[in-house]
């Protein structure tokens, strides 16, 4: 497959108008606010939060947890999640639980990032090649899929967390990573077809683009509703004879939007 040229563009969902592009920068990064200190790293002295005991404590509890995927557990591990948390949280970036990080949007816990990480690698034999996530965020789980991909393309619609993610992944240096402005629900054609579509917001259903930009022995792994306010997360395979979709357990995401903010 042939990479697709950078700058990016994404249609935006009313006019079609030319929205995305490539967040490459080869200057210095520019001033960061208060509450992105710890994107940067420059922490309270003293919280010790690079301290790889804390992350092996957070695997243990992973492994407690049913995940077993020894390369999701080497991405997880390699990957320091209080960068990508506000300053005021990072005492709990290594705790199971989901935290705020603005824009009315979360960082998952860590447990629901490895078991959904491990479901998509399943379909893999080894490293996985192409992969579009729908859902930037803050970053985190586009920096723990940079060591699982072969190439990650990231969406996300909210200008603000586009570019907090930005900020955040800039200093880890990752060629394999291409952060896009853009609606997610159209996925991302130029890049197809994508051997994994991973997903952190879920709708009503999943979207025929993300269906029709997976390659032939692809994987679909993203949160749906189960009716309500409830959802669950759901795996949807495809081969030449057509699409197998499965149910699993109950999730809880925030919901899937299209447009841009």
């Amino acid at each position: 497959m042939q990479r697709p040229r950078f700058p990016a563009q994404l249609p935006e969902a009313k006019n079609r108008a030319s929205v995305a592009k490539p967040q490459q920068s080869t200057g210095p990064a520019p001033a960061k606010p208060r509450s992105s200190l710890a994107a940067s790293g420059s922490l309270p002295a003293g919280l010790g939060l690079d301290s790889p005991a804390l992350r092996s404590r957070m695997l243990q509890k992973l492994v407690a947890q049913g995940v077993s995927d020894p390369q999701v557990m080497a991405a997880m591990a390699a990957v320091e999640r209080h960068r990508f948390v506000d300053t005021a949280l990072v005492n709990q970036a290594y705790e199971d639980t989901s935290l705020p990080i603005g824009w009315g949007q979360t960082i998952s816990k860590p447990n629901v990032v490895a078991r959904m990480l491990e479901l998509l690698r399943q379909a893999a034999a080894g490293k996985m090649g192409r992969v579009l996530e729908i859902g930037t965020g803050c970053g985190y789980q586009a920096a723990v899929l940079s060591h699982l991909a072969s190439e990650v393309y990231s969406i996300e619609r909210i200008r603000g967390l586009h570019k907090r993610a930005r900020d955040n992944l800039r200093a880890l240096r990752l060629p394999n990573v291409h952060l896009l402005f853009g609606d997610g629900m159209l996925g991302f054609a130029p890049g197809a077809p994508y051997a994994a579509i991973i997903a952190a917001a879920g709708g009503d259903a999943i979207p025929q683009a993300w269906i029709d930009q997976l390659a032939i022995g692809g994987r679909i792994v993203a949160p749906m509703s189960a009716g309500g306010a409830k959802q669950a997360l759901v795996v949807i395979d495809k081969s030449a004879q057509g699409i197998r979709q499965s149910v699993l357990e109950p999730v809880q995401f925030v919901p899937l939007k299209s447009g841009l903010a």
